[in-house]
């Protein structure tokens, strides 16, 4: 199976992205307490979860729009290196629930 995106986005809403401390500083994304004025230090931000991406009410990533990722060519790092369909021992247990959430979707 190649390892590339299947573009259903359920990824972008089961799973909390954590920028890098590069992406974080870029400033180009926004993140959970950006509204906060909280640090603009890593460290700390990393530490209260700061350097997280926004959510939306329902979950999903502040970046899903109409199932699709708006910023796919300067996406994050984490979102980079993920594919539901990769055989990663890494990615297994997110598969897992990428695999649960598709099924159930299909039952509602």
């Amino acid at each position: 199976m190649a390892v590339k995106c299947s573009g259903c986005g359920v990824c972008c809403r089961l799973f909390l992205i954590s920028l890098s401390e590069e992406e974080y500083l870029s400033g180009k994304f926004r993140t959970q307490f950006e509204s906060f004025g909280l640090t603009k230090d890593f460290v700390g931000a990393e530490l209260c979860g700061a350097n997280i991406i926004e959510q939306k009410e329902d979950g999903s990533c502040f970046y899903l729009k109409d199932s699709k990722c708006s910023i796919h060519d300067i996406r994050p790092e984490a979102c980079r290196k993920f594919f539901c369909t990769s055989k990663s021992k890494a990615f297994k247990e997110m598969i897992h629930k990428i695999k649960e959430r598709k099924l159930l979707l299909k039952l509602l």
